[in-house]
C-alpha cells in the first residue's frame, strides 16, 4: 500500500534500488529470529529496525515524521491500527531531532486510519507523519521491521 500525494508521488521512486534492498530483506530474511534492534542491509542508506510491543490506544500517542527516511514498515506477527497524515500544517508537539530524525506532531481530526496484519505493510515517505502501534480494539503484542530507506 502506497498513499501520498499527487504532488509528491513523481519525486519518490518506490522501485529505486534502495525500496529493492528493502523489500529483498523483507522476503529472504528470517523476520521472526533478527534481534531487536537495528539490523544491517546497506550501511546508513538502508537498514532496518526490529521492534516488539503492546499496542496502545491511539488517544495514548502522537503523530511521528522523519526527514531523511521513508519507513517500510512491516507486521511480522500480530496487527495493529496505523494512523496518519500530511506533515503539512500539523502543530508540533516535540522539535525535531536531527540526530534521531523524529519529531512528534498533533494528530489532527479526523485523521486517517488504516489496519496493518501480519504480512503487511506500508510505505511512508519524508512528508508523511504516522502513528503507528495503536490498538485495533483489545492491546495486541506486535513485531514489526521498520525497514529504514534514506531519502
Amino acid at each position: 500500500m502506497l498513499v501520498t500525494t499527487l504532488a509528491n508521488s513523481a519525486s519518490h521512486d518506490y522501485l529505486a534500488d534502495r525500496f529493492r534492498a528493502a523489500y529483498d530483506f523483507l522476503t529472504s530474511s528470517d523476520l521472526m529470529s533478527l534481534p531487536l534492534g537495528r539490523n544491517e542491509i546497506q550501511g546508513d542508506d538502508v537498514y532496518a529496525n526490529v521492534l516488539e510491543y503492546d499496542t496502545v490506544p491511539a488517544c495514548e500517542k502522537e503523530l511521528e515524521a522523519h526527514r531523511d527516511y521513508f519507513d517500510v514498515q512491516f507486521v511480522a506477527s500480530g496487527e495493529e491500527l496505523l494512523q496518519f497524515a500530511n506533515c503539512e500544517g500539523l502543530e508540533t508537539v516535540q522539535a525535531y531531532d536531527e540526530a534521531d530524525d523524529y519529531c512528534l506532531l498533533k494528530t489532527p481530526e479526523p485523521v486517517t486510519s488504516i489496519v496493518l496484519r501480519a504480512g503487511e505493510l506500508a510505505v511512508f515517505a519524508p512528508e508523511d507523519a504516522h502513528k503507528p502501534g495503536c490498538a485495533l480494539g483489545e492491546p495486541c503484542h506486535v513485531r514489526k521491521i521498520v525497514v529504514k530507506v534514506r531519502a
